[in-house]
């Protein structure tokens, strides 16, 4: 964010919230851009996944190990997980700079990268530096988007990573998928005019007055309310990592996440920037394993579909990054 955009966004504060909160979401979230600075020219630290063994990377956009020990008990491919020794620094703030750094191939990605198939339902593919070094590059956000959630639904990733598995068996296999990222489905539910549901679709629309941090930072919403949220996004996708699960064989599947999020801590909120703060550099890293039952077929097939730069900033900014 530009120093003109912080100012625009600082008088609009101004006029909806008067002088006292207007002042102090304009130096908080001054705050979080030098943060961001200090990320990108400072100090930043981080292991690369592909310095760990894993034969399959299941990547929650978003996710914090303490929400995963949250629920961890309902999922028995989550049983053993530990939030305070399953974990790994990620090398991200935020998934462009993650997509940037993971598939870099002068990184410890390098070798891998042609033996790498990406299946993913973050429009943020467009940071891979090098796509044509990977073996293969599924951007199920392209035709698997639903206006109902503004998002990708996590079934709809699952039923392509299970036939690019079966299809390819490729050597190393990273599924991204977008929740717990929100929109948050129940928020969508309650709220659908917090979102922007048809953006890059058949009907464009701004993004909303108050993205939902906004709400959160100035108790439009409580932190209660919005972890709920978050954490029934998480179980969102856990539901159809277990499908997944059931449904390719792999011996080392992890499951991870691109970055964390922040509900306040550190005076930050979400992850607008290369902010190097654990809250959002630390990520669960779950091992388990999967068997392919044959009990599913995938019903979405991939569909080669050209996007356009404008409809690519769209689907961002619906996400939040724009």
């Amino acid at each position: 964010m530009s120093l003109e955009d912080w100012a625009e966004n600082a008088r609009d504060r101004f006029e909806r919230d008067g002088l006292t909160t207007g002042v102090y979401g304009a130096v908080q979230e001054l705050w979080q851009g030098g943060l961001g600075v200090l990320g990108r020219h400072v100090y930043n630290y981080g292991t690369h996944v592909y310095e760990r063994d894993w034969d399959v990377l299941l990547v929650l956009d978003t996710c914090r190990p303490d929400v995963l020990a949250e629920v961890a008990d309902d999922y028995d491919f989550l049983a053993d997980y530990d939030p305070e020794a399953d974990v790994l620094n990620s090398v991200g703030s935020r998934s462009p700079e993650w997509i940037d750094k993971t598939f870099d191939p002068e990184s410890a990605a390098g070798p891998e990268l042609a033996d790498t198939a990406y299946v993913s339902a973050n429009p943020h593919t467009r940071d891979v530096p090098e796509f044509e070094e990977l073996y293969l590059l599924d951007e199920v956000w392209k035709y698997g988007w639903n206006p109902d959630f503004g998002t990708v639904p996590p079934e709809n990733v699952t039923d392509r990573a299970i036939d690019v598995h079966r299809t390819h068996d490729p050597e190393h296999l990273i599924v991204h998928f977008m929740q717990p990222h929100s929109p948050y489905r129940s928020l969508v539910q309650d709220h659908p005019d917090w979102f922007s549901l048809d953006v890059g679709l058949d009907n464009p629309e701004q993004r909303p007055e108050m993205v939902i941090w906004e709400r959160l930072r100035t108790n439009r919403i409580s932190r209660a309310e919005l972890w709920a949220a978050y954490r029934d996004n998480l179980r969102w996708v856990l539901d159809s990592v277990e499908e997944l699960l059931r449904n390719m064989d792999a011996d080392n599947v992890v499951i991870t996440s691109d970055h964390g999020e922040a509900f306040g801590e550190w005076w930050y909120y979400g992850h607008t920037s290369t902010a190097p703060i654990p809250v959002l550099k630390r990520v669960p890293w779950a091992e388990t394993t999967a068997t392919d039952t044959g009990e599913y077929e995938p019903e979405l097939d991939a569909a080669s579909v050209r996007v356009d730069d404008d409809e690519v900033e769209d689907k961002l900014r619906n996400l939040g990054y724009v």
